[in-house]
């Protein structure tokens, strides 16, 4: 008979598991895919990526100028009303399947590369990021030939040309909710991914060769804001996509205001996250725990604010301390990591200044014990505990992994608690009740409303927000009206 019994007195220590990185070439300098291939920019600036866990150089990447935007937009034009706008439906379809296979063949490469360039845990890209991503094409190459069963009586029509400017936070996976729309409803993109994390993008430019798409249906930019106006403000382009902050969401609607040009926004976020007295607490603090320091707090749709009930309060405090100790902050590339790197010097300087805010009110804050790293842009696990609806912790989106906690006694204060924000991406109730998840659903002015999970996603499934959140869905049918012309343009 086995003994399976454990010495007393046994010290276990932490044993890393580091991710390799063999599979992924990373260039000395990368340039404009424009029209099917890379080219110098027209003004030849570059500027530095690099690896926020570490600080070290990754590769040097062009800057588009208006010259450049201009070809871009040439490009896709011509694709548009010569190749890919009078393809047949079912044959663009093929294309978005073959991406799809080639996203998965990779899926190990790309999610390495996707953790070197943005900070985020290697479990996160390998197990979450690059397989929705993969998913959100497989699901748009099948709606590619049943537009008119989408949306029947209607014989929808493509927009044309679509400018697309996403995020530093989930580079592929904005990549794919914006490019596997449009091409399926027989658009061409031209798209600027965040200056920080351009090299997947950049990576599925090659991709794009791979699977043989025609030249000029894919054009990926790089650059700075500088890239992205000229993009908004190109007359060529008739749809813009914009992921990002609220404050560039409103200047890219002051620009676009009479010009006809399509516009979706998905912007920040200030995600309320509610626990009642009958929720299954330790599940509840898991849900917490996701919903605020995945991907390191910079999720649009984080819960970074937490409503517990006041009867509860006490208990799910301590259980949440207790559980944010445990977390391992360090290396991105460790399989074992839960909080990684900050994206950004910048970024972490302004979590630094709201969470000083915070302390400088008198709001009582507890902080993971973790060891941060010598090297790179860190930040401890932070939870704010009795924040007044005034605070600015409470009412601005940090971006980071720190949590604003209040109690509620009603499900109505709870309503009135939550709704009280200038945004409305997300929420999440965590309750044993079904009839009360209906009830609060049904006033939470949020986009999306989780019950009992949180940062769930699926392709089937829009996502979008209300008020300074933007408008318009990206995900599911509803995700290629953005992309088509019909009653609703």
């Amino acid at each position: 008979m086995t003994d399976h019994t454990i010495e007393k007195g046994i010290e276990w220590e932490y044993a890393p598991s580091i991710q390799d990185t063999e599979m992924v070439s990373i260039a000395e300098t990368y340039g404009l895919f424009i029209n099917g291939a890379f080219v110098d920019p027209g003004e030849g600036e570059t500027f530095a990526t690099i690896n926020p866990a570490t600080e070290e150089h990754l590769a040097l990447v062009s800057a588009a100028g208006s010259a450049d935007i201009d070809l871009a937009v040439t490009a896709a034009r011509n694709a548009f009303e010569n190749v890919w706008g009078p393809m047949k439906p079912s044959e663009r379809a093929k294309y978005l399947y073959r991406i799809a296979r080639l996203l998965q063949e990779r899926a190990r490469e790309f999610a390495v590369l996707e953790t070197l360039d943005g900070g985020k845990p290697i479990k996160e890209s390998r197990d979450i990021d690059i397989p929705l991503v993969a998913a959100y094409f497989f699901y748009y190459a099948g709606w590619a030939d049943k537009l008119d069963y989408a949306f029947p009586g209607i014989e929808p029509k493509p927009v044309g040309v679509a400018g697309q400017i996403i995020p530093w936070n989930f580079p592929m996976l904005m990549l794919a909710w914006k490019i596997a729309p449009a091409l399926a409803a027989g658009n061409t993109v031209v798209l600027k991914p965040a200056e920080t994390t351009p090299l997947t993008a950049l990576l599925f430019a090659q991709l794009c060769n791979e699977a043989g798409l025609p030249d000029g249906v894919v054009n990926i930019v790089t650059g700075d804001g500088r890239t992205g106006a000229a993009i908004v403000d190109h007359p060529g382009i008739d749809k813009i996509a914009f992921t990002g902050s609220t404050g560039v969401g409103k200047s890219i609607r002051r620009a676009l205001a009479g010009t006809g040009k399509k516009l979706t926004l998905e912007l920040g976020g200030k995600g309320a996250h509610i626990v009642f007295d009958d929720a299954p607490l330790d599940q509840a603090i898991e849900g917490v725990i996701n919903g605020i320091f995945f991907n390191q707090g910079h999720v649009c749709c984080a819960g970074s604010r937490l409503f517990v009930q006041e009867s509860i309060r006490d208990e799910f405090l301590d259980k949440l301390r207790s559980r944010l100790d445990t977390l391992r902050v360090g290396n991105p590339l460790d399989k074992n990591t839960d909080v990684g790197a900050i994206n950004s010097a910048a970024q972490l300087q302004r979590i630094e200044a709201l969470v000083t805010t915070g302390r400088d009110a008198g709001v009582d804050m507890f902080q993971s014990s973790c060891e941060l790293p010598a090297k790179g842009f860190w930040y401890a696990p932070t939870v704010f505990t009795d924040v007044s609806q005034s605070h600015r912790i409470a009412q601005e989106e940090i971006f980071g992994p720190v949590l604003a906690t209040m109690t509620f006694r009603t499900p109505d204060e709870a309503i009135e608690k939550a709704n009280n924000t200038p945004y409305g991406l997300s929420a999440g109730v965590w309750t044993t009740k079904g009839s009360r998840i209906l009830w609060m659903a049904d006033r939470l002015r949020a986009g999306v409303v989780w019950a009992n999970t949180f940062n769930k996603f699926d392709p089937t499934s829009p996502f979008g927000g209300y008020k300074e959140s933007g408008f318009g869905r990206e995900g599911g049918r509803h995700g290629l009206l953005p992309y088509l012309e019909g009653p609703w343009s």
